[in-house]
């Protein structure tokens, strides 16, 4: 027995490494794919750069390991009804369920991991993962001055060069204007040549130049025109401009501003974050309640006589010098009543929205580990009734599960944002959905049913066919 567990095991372990990278490594060049433009051009280091992709790596884990659980368990169990090991199994009087009992405990082992994952590790990564983001994504353009275009990058200049040697250092033809006064083109430079360096610590750009002229317009807010302004020309044969690179750098946020969001939060954090959004909506709501319920005018009292109700035309219970009054103190209270609820409502919804993202993500806790016992009880009995490993059917076949997992996962979790499904419905409507199904392949693996030979089937239809033909 010992052996048999062996063989399956091994037949597993080496699949689903593989297909966990392989699945890990595409959604990490997805997401590569989805922010390239916010990494590229920017001056980043290899450091930065892979402390980000560690991160995000992390965060798709929940997405990987699932696929990867559904994809190595066909394969697994395919290899072995492809090479006869399972009919040799089966004819030792071993069931397909006595095969399947060492991965049954290694998929609810990985169910337990992914749980614990997805509760304490995966809080943390997305803490680092988004909060370094943003800060990539604030993070100016890379210092990078073309040839003949003007470069503005540098705030408060506009630098052109004509021409770069090809040493990178030496420059031509340089123009630089000045506008850190505020008040236009008042100040330029022109150079026939010049150089072009950083400093050590790489905070300044140092620029000298060669044989040129600098042009500075006085400004004086009382001399209106132009043409009385006094100008300044002053011809140089050498001069040096320093340019300020602090702002290139990366700044790192105070990473405390993205602790409470819904994302970086385990189980406990979510319950308690859950109970003070909801204690606030509940105090919102008996707070547009206390002010909505006493509506009725209370000018009634300053009548002469007790108003009579019953008259449709209402105004006839007050004195005509006092209804114009009336009237428009009604239609103000009215408005400022509507602005007021209209208000409450928009702050009420806001906060309702944030409670269902805090239900969604503690239920995706849960989920995501009965969705990877889920996807092995549909891989494990599909590989033993389609017969075939690799990577060519499994892959498919595993595909094609998975997509429809995820669309209906995702499909649930828009409806339970929208508020139109709670939110224990729609994080487990893929799981009820495919349970089913999980089943009912289990039940035709360990009855040897052709689910897929396309010879029963024909034979059903030509059985269908006799009876018309007699």
């Amino acid at each position: 027995m010992k052996k048999i567990n062996q063989l399956v095991l091994k037949s597993f372990l080496g699949p689903f490494v593989m297909t966990f990278f392989i699945c890990l490594f595409i959604l990490l060049m997805q997401f590569l794919w989805k922010y390239v433009d916010d990494l590229v051009g920017k001056g980043l280091g290899w450091f930065l750069i892979t402390k980000l992709m560690i991160f995000a790596s992390a965060t798709l884990v929940p997405l990987a390991l699932p696929l990867a659980l559904l994809l190595s368990s066909i394969m697994t169990f395919g290899n072995l009804a492809e090479q006869y090991e399972l009919v040799a199994c089966k004819s030792a009087g071993l069931s397909l369920q006595r095969v399947m009992r060492p991965l049954i405990i290694a998929a609810v082992l990985l169910s337990g991991a992914a749980f614990y994952f997805a509760n304490n590790l995966l809080p943390i990564a997305n803490f680092k993962m988004y909060s370094l983001l943003y800060d990539v994504r604030q993070q100016k353009p890379a210092l990078y001055i073309k040839e003949g275009v003007f470069y503005n990058g540098i705030e408060g200049y506009i630098i052109r060069v004509g021409k770069k040697n090809p040493d990178g250092k030496t420059i031509q033809d340089v123009i630089i204007y000045d506008h850190t006064d505020g008040v236009g083109n008042n100040k330029m430079i022109m150079a026939e040549s010049g150089t072009m360096v950083m400093s050590d610590d790489e905070r300044f750009l140092i620029l000298t130049l060669k044989k040129g002229s600098s042009y500075e317009e006085q400004y004086d807010s009382r001399q209106r025109t132009k043409s009385s302004r006094p100008f300044m020309r002053t011809e140089f044969d050498s001069e040096t401009v320093r340019f300020d690179l602090s702002s290139f750098k990366m700044n790192r946020t105070d990473e405390t501003l993205f602790k409470d969001n819904y994302q970086m939060l385990n189980l406990r954090q979510l319950e308690n974050a859950e109970a003070t959004i909801q204690s606030k909506i509940d105090k919102r709501k008996s707070e547009l309640a206390g002010i909505l319920y006493p509506l009725y005018v209370g000018s009634v009292k300053e009548t002469k006589t007790k108003p009579d109700l019953s008259n449709p035309d209402f105004l006839k219970n007050f004195d005509e010098d006092k209804r114009p009054i009336i009237v428009s103190s009604a239609i103000s209270a009215v408005r400022n009543y509507q602005s007021y609820a209209a208000d409450a409502a928009t702050d009420i919804q806001q906060r309702n929205k944030l409670l269902y993202r805090h239900q969604i993500e503690w239920h995706r806790k849960f989920s995501l580990s009965f969705a990877c016992l889920i996807l092995f009880f549909i891989g494990a009995p599909l590989g033993a009734i389609i017969r075939k490993g690799g990577l060519g059917m499994p892959v498919v076949v595993s595909i094609f599960f998975f997509v429809t997992y995820h669309i209906i996962s995702i499909t649930g979790e828009k409806f339970v944002r929208e508020g139109f499904m709670a939110a224990y419905k729609g994080m487990w409507l893929s799981s009820a959905i495919l349970f089913p199904l999980g089943v009912f392949l289990t039940y035709k693996a360990t009855t040897d049913s052709s689910l897929f030979d396309t010879d029963s089937y024909l034979r059903f239809f030509r059985k269908l066919k006799n009876p018309f033909r007699k």
